[in-house]
């Protein structure tokens, strides 16, 4: 599919989405609606994670998913392997496809929001911002 049909299929999608903030302890979740644009941080998850993310899916029945790739200043991320690994876990076990989103500031962003509260939480919220990015950008 050209990437301007993607884009405008993906801004067509009234379907739920679920977002995933790859951490090698956690995993940040977010869940949020194509259609209205909006995003929620869910409870964050033990990495690898899959059990979990089995549940997610048979609870929220997403469409699609989002995970945030990370890439360095130059280019090169320590975790960008595994991560693009994780992605495709994903594409195999659950057979929806996956959208990479470039998470370079997301965490920092998180992290900005909520000084002072738990570490838990901002990897919950970094996938949020990557959700509310993705849908930004199908616009």
């Amino acid at each position: 599919m050209p990437e301007g049909a993607e884009r405008h299929a993906r801004a067509k999608d009234n379907s739920t989405v679920l977002a995933f903030d790859f951490g090698l302890k956690r995993i940040g979740v977010a869940v949020g609606e194509a259609e209205l644009r909006t995003a929620h941080p869910l409870a964050p998850i033990a990495a690898p994670g899959f059990d979990s993310i089995s549940r997610l899916i048979t609870e929220w029945r997403p469409s699609r998913l989002v995970v945030g790739l990370p890439v360095a200043a130059n280019g090169v991320h320590p975790l960008a392997k595994r991560v693009e690994r994780f992605a495709r876990q994903l594409e195999g076990r659950y057979h929806l496809p996956v959208a990479r989103v470039d998470e370079r500031f997301s965490s920092v962003e998180a992290e900005s929001r909520l000084r002072g509260v738990k570490r838990k939480s901002v990897d919950s919220v970094a996938a949020q911002l990557l959700l509310e990015q993705y849908f930004h950008e199908a616009a």
